[in-house]
């Protein structure tokens, strides 16, 4: 059956490739993903993490990449997917199993964030304080962020002030940004990130909520052409990110296989990660100006109007943390700090 997957997903070349690989090593590794080959992270981060892990390894671990959810099923899926040893490694978008890491959410809560690799660092810090036990059935080889979120719209419906949202269809990536945008004045519409260039199309949404790293891969230039941004050093959201492998699959290797996977992973990896993001933020930014689109950076009273809509988002969500039985007010406020500590 994988052999069939392999044909079906794979180009002539590299399965042949990947086929010499895998008979050469000791131990391959599954790598499946929901984005396509192309895009920031795979291209940028997933791809060369693979072939450093090789190399590294002197041969013994080959990394099969499976891009754009070859091997099946929905990017919601992933996590049960490695979990259940169905493949081997994920990277996947946390917020898309809603309330099934809710100690991850506080890095989702409305302007937290500031960079890529500085919410990344610090996302990496919280989880090393807070969030073993909600990952405890993965091998963490990483977590993450992107860079600061924002608006993007369609032609007709530019956002230029808060009362612009009222009763606009936006794609939103997780159950706390839906929330926010519900708060700001949308109808959130939750749905993988891939799902998203079709649904424009067909006028299913309004907009999304994407960082300008992820609009290349899902043509937001062409489009949603109005873009919607923040004064300050906070961004308006962000979401969070899982780069797992199976835990039966790491404890079957050798040690000196294991220190491999192990000197590829952690808070460096969590770095690369964001560097990746801000750089492709750049280049989605860049894109857009060539196109001519409408770039919009609301000012510094309007921006404090959507934080003082967000901030009951915050309270509901400490309140949600305090009736499972965790500290809220503790879990947001250490997510601030560690922030705002690697942002220097």
């Amino acid at each position: 059956m994988l052999r069939k997957l392999l044909i079906a997903g794979l180009s002539g070349a590299a399965l042949s490739m990947t086929a010499f690989q895998a008979f050469a090593a000791d131990v391959t590794l599954r790598l499946h993903q929901m984005l396509p080959p192309q895009a920031t992270i795979p291209s940028k981060v997933l791809a060369p993490w693979a072939e450093k892990v090789a190399a590294d390894s002197n041969g013994r671990i080959a990394v099969e990449l499976y891009p754009a959810m070859q091997l099946g099923g929905k990017p919601a899926e992933l996590v049960d997917q490695v979990k259940d040893g169905v493949v081997d490694i994920i990277w996947t978008v946390i917020g898309y199993t809603p309330g099934r890491f809710p100690k991850s959410e506080a890095f989702e809560l409305p302007f937290i964030m500031t960079t890529g690799e500085a919410t990344s660092l610090a996302f990496h810090d919280y989880y090393e304080k807070h969030l073993k036990d909600e990952f405890s059935d993965y091998h963490v080889l990483a977590v993450h962020t992107h860079g600061p979120g924002l608006l993007h719209t369609i032609a007709a419906k530019p956002i230029n002030k808060l009362e612009d949202m009222n009763g606009m269809k936006l794609r939103g990536t997780s159950k706390v940004v839906n929330q926010m945008l519900e708060a700001m004045g949308a109808s959130p519409i939750g749905m993988p990130v891939t799902a998203v260039p079709e649904s424009l199309s067909k006028s299913v949404i309004d907009g999304t909520v994407v960082p300008w790293e992820v609009t290349p891969a899902i043509k937001i230039a062409e489009l949603a052409p109005n873009h919607t941004g923040f004064s300050g050093a906070n961004g308006l959201y962000t979401a969070t990110f899982l780069f797992a492998m199976n835990k039966d699959t790491y404890a079957s290797l050798p040690d000196d296989l294991k220190a491999v996977i192990d000197a590829n992973s952690g808070k460096e990896m969590a770095r690369l990660f964001g560097i990746a993001m801000d750089e492709g933020d750049k280049r989605g930014l860049d894109i857009a100006q060539q196109a001519g689109n409408t770039i919009i950076t609301l000012d510094e009273t309007e921006t404090a109007r959507w934080k003082a809509a967000g901030e009951g988002v915050t309270k509901a969500w400490i309140a949600e943390m305090d009736g499972r039985g965790l500290n809220g007010m503790q879990l947001y406020q250490d997510a601030l700090a560690l922030i705002a500590e690697n942002s220097k």
